[in-house]
């Protein structure tokens, strides 16, 4: 009785309850694949304010996390969210790509949705808040170039990307921390949402190319009007 009555209030209040296991929980699910493949080093590219940073450490792990993240308010609440982590390290500031130079990133209206491509009318009529509102000039870095620096010898490396349509190009700048990674975690687009993306099945294609086979999939962004599921959360592994 009780646990029906807490649930019910806490879907009122949107969320869902559920038991801290694998089988039920996409946290500890999550965990417990990094935890399986040994990882001591998460690169979180496209990291924001640091919220995929913190919810790792919510979640218990406690190896090194290196962020980037190339907008500059942001960046700058980055490095404050992990001042006190001395595992926690982030990169200096720019976007992250296939080649190194410079770029025009476009910045959204809720900072998250920010990106290199134009947004598509499919995005702005999901997430009418993460319509663009400017733009920033910054460089930009190929990840291999960027990164190396922060893999120690003893690195067991896994790598995030929220890069919002361009998860294709980080990947084409990191062929050499891919050959050392053990898993790739990115946003699949089953509809496209920023002009020039990959979609699903070629982002797909391109790490099964690599060498990294799917391991698990979360929707994250659905169509409020329609329920249609527009990206997801996937993360893959090495064969």
């Amino acid at each position: 009785m009780l646990k029906s009555i807490i649930k019910r209030s806490i879907h009122r209040l949107g969320f869902d309850l559920r038991r801290y296991n694998p089988a039920t929980s996409d946290g500890a699910r999550f965990m417990a694949a990094l935890s399986s493949h040994n990882v001591n080093l998460v690169f979180d590219v496209g990291a924001n304010e640091g919220q995929f940073g913190r919810g790792l450490r919510e979640l218990g792990y406690t190896g090194r996390i290196v962020s980037f993240e190339p907008l500059l308010g942001p960046w700058n609440k980055l490095t404050e969210a992990r001042r006190d982590d001395l595992k926690w390290e982030v990169a200096p500031r720019a976007a992250i790509g296939s080649e190194d130079g410079e770029t025009e990133m476009h910045v959204a209206g809720n900072s998250v949705s920010s990106s290199v491509l134009k947004m598509l009318d499919a995005h702005v009529k999901a997430a009418p808040a993460s319509a663009y509102v400017g733009t920033e000039q910054l460089p930009m870095r190929r990840l291999d170039a960027i990164g190396k620096a922060f893999v120690h010898p003893d690195s067991v490396l896994f790598i995030k990307i929220d890069t919002q349509g361009f998860e294709s190009q980080v990947l084409k700048g990191a062929p050499q921390l891919l050959e050392k990674a053990v898993g790739v975690h990115l946003e699949l687009s089953f509809v496209p949402l920023y002009e020039g993306q990959s979609k699903y099945d070629g982002l797909i294609s391109q790490l099964e190319g690599m060498g990294f086979e799917m391991w698990d999939i979360l929707p994250n962004f659905v169509d409020p009007e329609s329920s249609r599921l527009l990206q997801a959360d996937a993360t893959f592994f090495r064969r």
